[in-house]
């Protein structure tokens, strides 16, 4: 009664505006309806919106109003327009203590939005909240939410209420429930495996609604893991029984068919479980032929679960009788006039022939009649079934109906279908290969380069190869008539590109092989197709490919050649080709040409295109070559995956490609530090190309640190380069310092010292490279039967029944072969650039840390600078470094020699920068020096006693030591 009211309470608010909708929402509805065109109902929809965002941007909109907006806002979003701006307000709904407006909000953000949104975080708490509610209308909403919107991040947050909403005492609540459950199994399955016992369990609820909604997912189980629901096979039976006999409530029944949809689910589940397994089809052989017998056909469902059973039958472990029914069914659904039905029949014609192939011929009338239906989609369908029951008798009558109707449509797709199915059927079942080729020239002329490739190659094996047998006439004979085949279709206007290839091939390979055709007929037929087909450069190659062919095979003949003038300028147009690949082939044909007949045999071989090619991958034949160049000097060749530390192109090549890599993302382990190991560069390697030069530093001393290292230029092993970082301040550690880089600069030239510390490393790059007959004549017996349609029939399905298959001419024999790269790590070799002694760098005296530094070098640096030094002394002092390491030179007390032109001795202080300071400074150096030869301590600043004492000194001697003591130079060389 209480319902009752309340269909009076909106029928009265329809009469006043619809439905409790405001007289706007119709007259849009009723706008829209009535609108001829589609930019009329573009304006409209634009317009509603905009009164939409006018209307939603109001403050204190009423609830019912807001209700009205967002069923119009789901009526724009049908229609195709964008509401987004509005999406908030509806999941704001969501949040309303209303259930009619909680309802309408669900219902608004499960068709807005979707399971990646934004917004779906803003809902998960509110579901939450709703699926522990009291009102089970409240929970079911929220269920057809979570069943939209949660995705699998969020499954967990809502899994536990599900699950908990089995147990729920209303029956709706446990079926959306199981529905849910489902929806989570099918986005993530991992987060629901421990609950698919659950579904077994709810497989026995007293509602028919819940357990037909447990057969879905048990059914996608099913396909996954048949064996894991063998043992339901007797459930679902007893079901299907139970549902059969209508044992159910009337309200499940459909068109007075108990539970149709029930029951076709369980069949498709039944036909999984029973597939290939005797034991558990045994059981379902008594249901399934119940419902045959009682299942009504005169309306659609009834039909639907009809077919359902077919399939069910031709999936399971056969049985006869069961067959027998099918059959009959099937007879009916092909007399029907529906072509729904008739299609129905067609399909379900080619399950059973599968299993008994002479089902077939008891209605072979009725195929015949779908083939010439004008409905496209039965006859496509049609061609389905011949395409299952062709064998070697009927292959010529169905291969023929096949490309009869490919060139009666222009369907691309389905043309293309269509000539890969004649070409498969053709290659199977072919009774002779004169017919194989004639069938294969009507596919490549009229589905054109729809064919695939694979196809062509197949048919020129086939050719090639004959009959396989010893027969060579037979063999010849084919190849004859493919060529007379050739010759008439190649003057056809607009051929195929793969179909010419194929011509051209052919009439290259055996256009003169029996002697009926010349070599100049041949020859004016290729450069004709050339010169039509000139933007091809596909079919220009096959063209002069096969003119080479024929020519080398007169020449070996020991015929005479004669050049069309047409040939001779096709081979000089393509001698200036911009292809290569033709430009290559043009040359060949004139090197054959020139060649004799011993030569051109080699080379080219008569009928020798089947034979195996040998390759010597190793190039053995340019051993004798090889060791001959080898004796008069010549380097050896070094494999690419073996030059380490080499300079190639490939560095170059490969350097951007390294540095990418060496930016992008690495998640390896970092690797231990390992000591840098000093490299043995001489001086006059700085001058080298590949050496980062330093800018000219102000001449005096700071903190520098040691050079850091660049990445290396190549990947495979070259030698790092150094950047030199002297006069940079060490920025994190304790301040430590390295030996100065001092530059000398004047007005008029700049000198400076450099030094570059490299440490040659390896890069080595691991390569690692599935008995009842009724007759179609019993059914119209008023219609004459035309003799030409009853040949068809005979044509079709007189022939035996067994299928018998060819093997197919397109095997090819596939050989691989694995070829494994290894590379070697190269030990690197220190090259020396320069003949000259190599020094090591000055040590860094004032380094308190590491004591692992480098040996130095006891050159004064100086002296090295300015020239002073000779040859025999840099010689002399280096062995004398190497030597005694002990010895050590006090570099910074030079600092303190700089006294004499009134500079500080602090190490702060500048360095002196006229040209004769430094060398009254070497001087002063090297005469106080035999004063300090016992000293082994290492001086780590100036010695203001010793400064004082060679300032006095040189008082003594005057201005400068050079002018008015000349031998004093000669001795402190000396």
């Amino acid at each position: 009664m209480e319902q009752l009211k309340t269909i009076g309470r909106e029928l009265a608010m329809g009469s006043q505006g619809g439905f409790g909708q405001s007289k706007e929402f119709l007259d849009l509805v009723k706008s829209i309806g009535e609108a001829r065109s589609k930019a009329e109902e573009e304006r409209i929809v634009l317009l509603e919106i905009e009164t939409l965002k006018r209307r939603l941007s109001e403050p204190e909109i009423p609830k019912r109003k807001m209700k009205e907006y967002i069923i119009r806002l789901v009526y724009v979003e049908m229609l195709g327009h964008d509401g987004s701006f509005a999406y908030i307000h509806a999941v704001k709904m969501t949040h309303d203590d209303n259930l009619l407006l909680k309802r309408t909000g669900y219902l608004a953000v499960s068709l807005f939005l979707s399971d990646d949104h934004d917004l779906i975080i803003l809902i998960v708490n509110t579901i939450q909240k709703d699926l522990k509610s009291d009102n089970y209308l409240v929970v079911c909403a929220a269920l057809n939410a979570v069943c939209k919107l949660i995705n699998d991040e969020t499954v967990p947050a809502v899994l536990p209420q599900v699950v908990d909403l089995l147990a729920h005492p209303k029956e709706a609540v446990r079926k959306k429930a199981i529905m849910a459950l489902h929806r989570f199994y099918q986005k993530s399955p991992s987060s629901v495996s421990h609950l698919v016992s659950n579904f077994r369990k709810r497989l026995c609820d007293n509602d028919p609604g819940v357990m037909g909604a447990t057969l879905c997912p048990l059914f996608d189980l099913s396909t996954i893991d048949v064996n894991s629901y063998k043992d339901l096979v007797v459930s679902f039976v007893s079901i299907l029984k139970q549902v059969a006999e209508r044992r159910l409530p009337k309200t499940y029944d459909y068109h007075q068919l108990p539970a149709p949809f029930i029951q076709i689910r369980l069949l498709k589940i039944l036909a999984l479980l029973g597939s290939g397994d005797k034991q558990s089809s045994e059981k379902m052989y008594m249901v399934v032929g119940d419902i045959f017998r009682k299942c009504d056909s005169t309306s659609n469902i009834g039909n639907a679960v009809l077919y359902e059973c077919i399939c069910c039958v031709s999936a399971i472990y056969p049985n006869p009788k069961l067959l027998e029914q099918a059959a009959q069914v099937i007879s009916r659904f092909l007399k029907s006039d529906s072509h729904n039905l008739k299609y129905m029949g067609i399909d379900a014609l080619g399950r059973l022939i599968k299993i008994s192939p002479e089902i077939a011929e008891q209605h072979q009338l009725a195929v015949i009649d779908c083939l010439e239906d004008p409905d496209d989609t039965l006859k496509r369908k049609t061609f389905e079934l011949l395409y299952k029951m062709t064998k070697s008798s009927n292959v010529e009558v169905i291969v023929d109906r096949m490309i009869d109707y490919m060139i009666s449509i222009n369907d691309n797709h389905y043309k293309t279908y269509i000539a890969s199915r004649c070409v498969e059927l053709a290659e199977q079942f072919a009774p002779s290969n004169q017919w194989f080729i004639q069938t294969m020239n009507k596919v490549f002329e009229h589905a054109g380069d729809l064919v695939n490739v694979k196809v062509a190659h197949n048919l020129m094996k086939l050719i090639a190869e004959g009959f396989g047998e010893d027969d060579d006439s037979a063999d010849s004979q084919l190849r004859s008539s493919a060529v007379e085949s050739y010759l008439r279709i190649i003057g056809e206007p607009k051929l195929p590109s793969v179909f010419l290839q194929v011509i051209c091939w052919v009439l290259g390979e055996y256009g003169t092989a029996d002697g009926k055709y010349s070599a100049s007929y041949i020859t004016g037929k290729l450069c004709d197709v050339a010169e039509a087909y000139s933007n091809d450069e596909s079919i220009k190659a096959y063209a002069v490919t096969a003119i080479m062919k024929i020519y080398a095979f007169e020449i070996s003949a020991q015929r005479k050649v004669d050049i069309l003038p047409e040939c001779q300028s096709l081979v000089e147009e393509l001698s200036a080709s911009h292809s290569t690949d033709l430009q290559q082939r043009a040359y060949e044909l004139q090197a054959v040409i020139t060649l004799d007949a011993p030569a051109v045999e080699s080379i080219m071989p008569s009928d020798a295109s089947c034979e195996d090619i040998e390759i010597d991958k190793s190039l053995s034949f340019l051993n004798g070559y090889v060791q001959q160049a080898l004796e008069k000097g010549a380097q050896p060749y070094i494999p690419e995956n073996e030059r380490s530390g080499m300079l190639n192109i490939s560095n170059f090549s490969n350097q951007d490609q390294h540095e990418a890599l060496t930016h992008g993302l690495r998640f390896e382990a970092y690797e231990l530090p390992k000591p840098a190991v000093p490299s043995r560069i001489p001086p006059a390697a700085v001058a080298s190309s590949t050496e980062l030069v330093p800018v000219p530093e102000p001449s005096y001393a700071r903190e520098i640190r040691q050079p850091a290292s660049l990445p290396p230029v190549s990947d495979a092993g070259s030698s790092e380069l150094k950047l030199r970082l002297d006069g940079v301040q060490r920025k994190w550690g304790r301040p430590t310092y390295s030996s100065p880089a001092l530059s000398i600069s004047n007005s008029s030239s700049s000198s400076s010292q450099k030094s570059a510390n490299g440490v040659t490393q390896i890069d080595s790059v691991s390569t690692s490279n599935s008995k009842a007959r009724d007759t179609y004549e019993s059914r119209r017996p008023q219609v004459e039967i035309s003799p030409e349609k009853q040949k068809l029939a005979s044509s079709l399905f007189g022939g035996s029944s067994k299928t018998e298959r060819r093997p197919s001419s397109a095997n090819h024999k596939v050989s691989k072969a694995n070829i494994h790269a290894s590379e070697k790590p190269q030990v690197p070799k220190a090259a020396a650039v320069h003949t000259e002694v190599n020094h090591e760098p000055a040590p860094d005296l004032l380094d308190l840390g590491d004591s692992t530094s480098s040996t130095a070098s006891t050159v004064d640096p100086f002296k090295q600078l300015e020239g002073l030094l000779d040859q025999t002394e840099v010689a002399l002092t280096a062995n004398h470094g190497a030597a005694g390491a002990a010895k050590t030179p006090d570099i910074m007390g030079l600092y303190a020699d700089t006294s004499l032109s009134g500079l500080s001795s602090s190490v702060g202080d500048p360095l002196p920068t006229n040209r004769d300071e430094f060398n009254l400074a070497s001087e002063l150096s090297n005469a106080t020096r035999p004063a300090q030869s016992g000293v082994t301590q290492l001086n780590k600043g100036p010695n203001p006693k010793d400064s004082l004492e060679k300032d006095a000194l040189v008082r003594q001697m005057g201005v400068t030591p050079t002018s008015q003591n000349p031998n004093l130079f000669k001795d402190l060389l000396g």
